[in-house]
């Protein structure tokens, strides 16, 4: 990582690693993947303490408090001058922010639905160590949730339609360039990518691990080159379904 500008290292604060990608939560791999691209110093900690928004994952940084993924990523973008949209024509910014909104306001719903309501609830208990009343508790909140934002009001069958609408429209954007936008990554990269892995590695024996490990494979191709991109020391921040390895970093 580059240094800071002579600041300290920005303390990312997440909940522990997940099983088979570095966060249950598309968020805090966003923001580390960001952090990664924007060659940024930081620190996690995984100490699941929230912000005083209740928020997390959020960042510290000089004594002060930020909130929210992508205002995260506004405001360390003001702080060091940074642009990994530069290379993006005006036209593309407009898009990349359509294809991020999606994915962050649709498909993030079928993700928590399938996970916690419908699929993923015994892996969720097996594998990740999640308490089964925790699992109910976590189920009941986000069907909720789910409905308020409306796309828990459909049924499975339709849910699954409108996932696959969204994950098709980013397979057939991406096509065959390396990532979302051309030869080099952008800012959007790391949002659909903090999504996408939760469908390569984190939902088995769903649908939408289906749709992308499978169906729409140039996904499947796109996670594991940023995989291999940015995440070199990937295998040292997961736990590989074990419940008593927790990686410290």
């Amino acid at each position: 990582m580059a240094a800071n500008n002579g600041k300290p290292p920005i303390l990312l604060q997440q909940a522990g690693r997940g099983p088979f990608a570095p966060s249950l939560s598309p968020f805090p791999l966003k923001l580390e993947t960001y952090l990664r691209m924007a060659k940024l110093e930081y620190k996690n900690s995984h100490e699941r303490k929230r912000s005083k928004k209740g928020k997390i994952p959020f960042i510290e940084f000089e004594g002060e408090e930020v909130n929210d993924s992508s205002l995260i990523i506004e405001f360390l973008n003001d702080k060091y001058k940074i642009d990994l949209n530069s290379h993006l024509t005006s036209s593309e910014r407009g898009i990349a922010r359509a294809f991020q909104k999606m994915a962050e306001e649709n498909l993030y719903w079928c993700v928590a639905l399938h996970r916690w309501v419908y699929d993923n609830k015994d892996w969720m208990k097996d594998v990740v160590g999640v308490p089964k009343l925790f699992v109910w508790i976590v189920g009941r909140k986000i069907k909720s949730e789910a409905e308020g934002q409306g796309i828990g009001r459909h049924s499975y069958e339709e849910m699954i339609r409108i996932e696959e609408g969204d994950i098709k429209a980013m397979s057939d954007f991406l096509d065959t360039k390396p990532f979302f936008f051309g030869d080099k990554p952008c800012e959007t990269d790391c949002a659909l990518f903090g999504q996408l892995s939760q469908l390569r590695w984190q939902l088995p024996g769903t649908k939408a691990e289906y749709f992308v490990n499978e169906k729409y494979t140039n996904l499947r191709d796109y996670c594991d080159r940023m995989k291999t991109t940015f995440w070199p020391d990937w295998d040292d921040c997961i736990t590989h379904g074990d419940k008593n390895n927790i990686p410290k970093s």
